[in-house]
This record gives structure tokens, sequence and C-alpha cells, in this order.
């Protein structure tokens, strides 16, 4: 089993970072602490460094993943027979109509500030670190430095997409007496921006490079490579963040990390491969946290993965180790009650992925035995212990998961019985308040192996992978008006889920690539990534757009968040967000 002991980290020192909020800094003692009297060995500094790291593995999962997800086309928290309604929480975010009072909006904001803090100070103590003390060479130390502000420009880039106005708090020690006691006010959008750029384009020289000696051991760890990606995101959505266009300077880091210059990737051959057990040693892989079962795992919680299950499904994955799966998240459905497709454009994720036919991920998610799997989604019967045995809901009917979303159970003899495939229910009703344990298809992206696998919640979670770069790219071109490279961009990750030479790959005259196509496209291969919201947004789709059981937005409002009620609670200085 691979050496996943990053994010196994003595908590030391950072305790005191939890204060009411990540704006306001109460605390003056840290003046006055000399860091090298608690920094005994290099692994210590070590341990200190890797502190913010930790913190960002934890803050992909929660808040932040679901509102990038459930507010968009792909995937939903219905109420399920009276589970998932918590208060209307996932219909507010599902509808566009959340609150600065919910949870999860000032518990993202939380995650990320404190990963920025901890960032902060570890910068800090490095930068006045007695190196030779720990046999610490200058060029590991200024490379240390380097990781930590891509850390943390990665958090502010994450805080812009969400909220737009954040503040930038760039020290640890030595805050003003007003930063003390007031906060600190909040940076347009334009001076996040061009920090966020700046920090990347000064920190990514120090750097390594995949492929460096050593690098082979440098996992989690942010290379040349990961930095300039963030640039890529940045640039291509510097419109929505900005107003003002950086499609061009996107187009070219984009096609520099293709060519090589910040390290060595491939596209992987297999589909699944950039989600497996082994993806540490996946060339697609350009930034990814560690994961095994024994010590950090974030993505393989109930945040986000092994929520997304139906009721009582891991004996279907022979995987006994937690409680059982549950059905926060499946995708929306493609058709209504009586089995006809859905007339809008948007969402109807598992349709989009069966309009090419031969698309070997639409197949059932089945455990193969040793460490291997097939398939991405779970649907209809799921059968297990030699096909004797078949998942049931809670309520102990049978399951027959559909692409639908409604009641698909009568009760006959006093008992429930599943209204199986080619059969019609008698509701037609089809929206947020009323699905059953049937309704909706599940993903199954990240492999959940059986409790006597070794690899069980061994995969790495990507959180940027080559793919990216290449879609990134292919968007560029296509709004020059280049599709045809930008089917050729597309078609050399998508030829993987194909035969070769299949008629599922694009033309390569670009004739068959709309804007709607390649939407579509990113909401393929990016499904369930924490992305889409943004996606939708850079396309102006997100609130104008339609989709199941969600109409327009009266305006654009919503494209961002607010600042969450107790965060604005904590701080005179931070102001809310228009519209809220």
């Amino acid at each position: 089993m691979k050496n996943k002991k990053l994010f196994k980290i003595t908590t030391f020192l950072l305790a005191a970072f939890i204060f009411g909020s990540c704006t306001k800094l109460d605390e003056t003692l840290y003046d006055k602490v000399d860091y090298n009297g608690f920094l005994a060995t290099k692994q210590n500094v070590y341990s200190m460094f890797l502190k913010s790291f930790d913190q960002g593995y934890v803050s992909i999962a929660g808040g932040a993943f679901q509102m990038q997800e459930n507010p968009a086309d792909q995937f939903m928290t219905p109420n399920r027979e009276g589970r998932w309604l918590d208060g209307g929480t996932y219909y507010r975010l599902h509808y566009h109509t959340w609150t600065p009072q919910e949870s999860y909006i000032s518990g993202a904001w939380n995650d990320m500030y404190l990963g920025i803090v901890q960032a902060n100070n570890s910068i800090e103590i490095m930068q006045t670190l007695d190196i030779a003390k720990f046999s610490i060479t200058a060029a590991e130390q200024k490379e240390m430095i380097a990781e930590l502000r891509t850390l943390r420009a990665w958090n502010y880039l994450r805080l812009l997409d969400l909220y737009r106005n954040v503040p930038l708090i760039t020290k640890y020690k030595g805050q003003s007496a007003a930063e003390l006691s007031s906060g600190v006010a909040q940076s347009t959008p334009q001076q996040t921006f061009d920090f966020i750029e700046s920090e990347i384009k000064s920190a990514v020289n120090d750097l390594y490079t995949k492929g460096d000696p050593g690098t082979d051991k440098f996992q989690g760890r942010w290379t040349k490579g990961s930095a300039m990606s963030l640039l890529v995101r940045l640039y291509l959505n510097a419109k929505v963040y900005t107003g003002k266009e950086k499609f061009k300077e996107c187009a070219t880091v984009a096609q520099d990390i293709i060519n090589g210059k910040y390290g060595s990737y491939a596209i992987e051959s297999r589909w699944d491969g950039i989600y497996d057990w082994d993806n540490d040693k996946s060339a697609e892989s350009i930034y990814a946290f560690p994961s095994t079962f024994a010590y950090s795992r974030w993505q393989y919680t109930s945040g986000m993965y092994w929520w997304m299950s139906p009721f009582k499904a891991a004996p279907y994955f022979e995987f006994t180790d937690f409680i059982d799966t549950n059905p926060k998240q499946s995708l929306q459905p493609s058709l209504d009650a009586d089995g006809k497709e859905y007339s809008f454009a948007l969402g109807k994720p598992f349709s989009k992925f069966q309009k090419y036919s031969d698309d070997i991920r639409t197949k059932v998610y089945k455990n193969l035995g040793s460490s291997k799997r097939e398939g991405m989604f779970l649907y209809g019967y799921l059968t297990y212990n030699g096909n004797k045995d078949t998942v049931k809901s809670s309520t102990g009917y049978t399951l027959y998961i559909r692409d639908q979303v409604g009641i698909y159970y009568k009760t006959v003899g006093g008992k429930l019985i599943t209204i199986g495939p080619g059969e019609l229910t008698t509701n037609k009703k089809s929206d947020m308040t009323s699905a059953d344990q049937n309704s909706g298809v599940y993903m199954t992206k990240y492999p959940m192996y059986p409790s006597n696998d070794a690899r069980k919640m061994e995969a790495d979670y990507v959180e940027i992978r080559l793919a990216e770069i290449y879609y990134s790219l292919a968007e560029c071109k296509f709004r020059e008006g280049d599709k045809a490279a930008a089917s050729v961009l597309l078609n050399n990750v998508r030829k993987r889920y194909y035969a070769t030479n299949s008629p599922s790959l694009y033309k390569t005259d670009g004739s068959q690539l709309t804007e709607m196509e390649l939407m579509d496209e990113w909401g393929r291969e990016f499904l369930g990534e924490g992305r889409r919201r943004i996606d939708l947004v850079r396309f102006d789709k997100f609130n104008s757009g339609i989709w199941w059981d969600k109409s327009p937005d009266a305006d654009n409002t919503r494209s961002i968040f607010p600042i969450g009620q107790s965060v604005l609670n904590s701080s005179i200085l931070l102001k809310q967000n228009p519209g809220y």
C-alpha cells in the first residue's frame, strides 16, 4: 500500500486559529512566540508546513461541494418519503432561494479561511526559520514558501468564485489594532483576481517541476504544473469574476501545460485510471490530495461520494466498514413520469451520457474483484450475493432505480411493491418534494471496493487533472471560432470512452460542436467534480437556464452566494453582497 502519511499530521500550535470569524484575529500572543523553540526536528517543520494542506483536503467536501453541484442542473437532493427535508435546505439550494443564514454558506467560508490563516502562519514561520538547525536548504525553504503561497491562492480562487467580495488576509502575526478589533475589509473582485494572479506568477519559479529528482515521492504537493493550472482556471472565468475576458491568456497557459513546459503529463487511456486506487501514479493527475482508508479520505465521506448511493446499498459494494449508504445526492431525471424525455436542453445528465451509445461509463457499476470495477452508474435492479439478493429501500420494497423522479411503488396485499420496468405510475408528480427511493440514477466515479480489498478507499482525490486543461483550451478555441481545433482537443480525452474509430467521436471539422454540446461535454467529463455551477455561470445559463423543476431566476444575483450571517456578525467591516 502506498505511503499516505502526508496527512497524518501532528496538531501543534495552531488550535488558536479558531476564532469567531476567519477575518477577525483576537489573539496578540503570536507576535512574541519564538516558533524555533517549538520545532525540535525537521519532521516538526514539515508537520507545521503541511497543516494547511490537510485543511485544504477537508474543505473540498461538504459546503463548497454542495454550493457548486446542488444549485446546478445535474444533481439533486429531493424529499425521499420524508427523508432529506432538512428544514428545506436542499429545496433552497435547488430553487436558488438560499439565505445568508444557511450553515453551509458560512461553513465553506470558514473552511477556506482557516486554510488561508494556517498558510499565513506557516509562511511567516518558514521565512524566519533557522534552516541550518533543521538541515533544510535555502532552496527547500523557498520551495515550501512557494507551495504555501500557491495553496493560499487556490483557497482565494475558490472564495472569489463563490462569494466574489472577500477580504485578502496575508498576515498572521503583526496585525494592527484596527485589524485585531474589527477584522479586514473586503477587496474588490479585481483586487482579489490580481492578487491570485500575482501570487501564482511569483511563486511558480520556486516550485518543483513534475519529474524533477525526488518528485516521484512528492505526493499531494504543489508543483509548477498545478500552480499554472490555477491560472488556467482563473483566466477561463476572468470575465465572470472581473468583467474582462482572458481567454487568450488562458489558451497560452493551457497550451504550455499540454506541451510539457511545466512537467510531463498525459491523458489516461483507461476511463477510470484517473480515479482508481493507483491514481497517485497517473500521468493525468496534476494535483491530488492523498487518500487511504487508514488516514484521510474526505471524498469518501457523507459530504461527497459515500452518500451518492441508494439506502442500504453497502452490501452491493460488499463494503461493511461504515454505516450504510444514503441517497443524499443523485442525478436529476431525464424522463418524466411517462418515460418521455424532458424538452428542456440543460440538465438530463444521464441521457447526455446515453446520447453516445458505446460510452463504457454508462454500464452499471460493478466490482470485478482484484481491485477492478466497471461502469460509473447505479441504476435498474442491483443484485448481489450471487444474484440471490437485491438492494431494497429503507422501507422494504425492492429498488428499481430509474432516470425519473416520483413515486414508483404501490401497495399490494399490505406490502410495498416496486413498479417495474415498462410500468407507469399513476402519480405523475415529479419535483423536489416527491421522490421515492427508486428515483434518480446514482454516480459512482471513485471506486467502492469491498471491505476485504486491500485497495479499498485508496484512490486519491484529484483536484486538477490534465483533462481540465484540454477542455479549457478547447473552450478557448471554440470561443475564437476554431471549432475544428476544439473538437480535436476534446477527442484527445473522449477517445478513451468509445471504441476505436467510434462514430461517437466528434468530426474533426468541428461541425458537431455547438455551445450546448460543449456545455454537455463539460458536464459529462466533470460530472460530480464540484464545478458545474461555475461552468453554467460562465456560459450565462446558471440564472437564465431551465432544467428539471427549475425555472429561470429573476436576475443574476444568485450567480454568487451571500456572505454568511454568522460571518457578517463577526466583523463590522464586512458588507453583504448585493441583492441579499
